[in-house]
């Protein structure tokens, strides 16, 4: 099974320091975001990654290529464990550029003969997971016993106003539908969707479909998992584990001190930063 990572948005929210600098190089602390993926990856057993990039990216291909120069450094110094810090991933992983802002519809499309007759994860650097099991190999796990397309979610976090929610069938496991950002009261369930998915290759000809359709503006996914959930095709899988979300500023923000906090030493220093602000 392949993975694939959505990487070539512009980043707005982080702007000014993402006109030079992808949000997915956005470290916390001192790993960038899309590491913590490729990482979730290699440990679901998935080997082959590609990686959707745009023009203004070209230090994600640089940080996932070796570093020769300082990999010799190291050695002739013996320092093995910046060595270990430094060494390639063992994976192979491929990059293809989104040559314009399409659209997630428009970029799922693009690795379609790479990606081939075969089930593959897609991940959004925003979702990062923390837990026992990785959350591509929750979904893994569930697709091998469904067959289906497989939605991770989060069952009834705060503000479920803010997510895409999921409306179930009669069985309560099938997906029938989802409705973003439903008003309070409203929502047809309490499994919310997260960036981590699982898509069974007849995604591509329904894409395709729907791209044929498609007259202006951004092309999303939602006709080709349509066409899937009215097939009974897709089911969903509430996360086990932790997820930090990066998407805007002030999450970024929290993930950066609860990944911290996972550290009794850096544990220390929040508390004291903490109470320093407070007085």
């Amino acid at each position: 099974m392949k993975g694939l990572i959505l990487a070539a948005g512009y980043g707005t929210r982080f702007l000014p320091v993402t006109k030079t600098i992808p949000k997915e190089m956005l470290p916390l602390i001192d790993k960038p975001s899309i590491a913590f993926i490729i990482d979730e990856f290699i440990q679901s057993g998935i080997e082959d990654i590609i990686v959707i990039t745009s023009r203004r990216k070209k230090s994600l291909e640089d940080y996932l290529d070796r570093e020769i120069e300082l990999e010799e450094i190291f050695r002739r110094e013996g320092a093995a464990a910046k060595l270990e810090k430094i060494a390639p991933y063992k994976a192979n992983i491929s990059f293809i550029r989104q040559q314009e802002m399409k659209g997630t519809g428009q970029a799922l499309m693009l690795p379609e003969k790479m990606i081939g007759d075969e089930p593959f994860v897609v991940a959004y650097p925003d979702d990062l997971h923390f837990g026992e099991t990785p959350l591509a190999a929750q979904l893994i796990k569930t697709w091998e016993e469904t067959g289906c397309s497989v939605l991770s979610t989060l069952h009834n976090p705060p503000n479920l106003e803010r997510y895409g929610i999921l409306a179930l069938k009669e069985d309560g496991f099938h997906v029938k539908d989802i409705v973003e950002k439903p008003a309070p009261g409203t929502e047809p369930s309490k499994e919310a969707t997260i960036g981590r998915y699982l898509y069974t290759p007849d995604i591509f000809k329904y894409l395709r479909e729907g791209w044929g359709k498609h007259t202006t503006g951004e092309y999303f996914h939602t006709y080709a998992l349509k066409q899937q959930m009215d097939r009974d095709g897709v089911v969903f899988k509430p996360l086990e584990g932790e997820r930090l979300d990066t998407g805007s500023p002030a999450g970024y923000l929290k993930a950066i001190l609860k990944y911290a906090a996972k550290d009794p030493d850096m544990a220390a220093e929040i508390l004291e930063a903490a109470d320093q602000i407070r007085r």
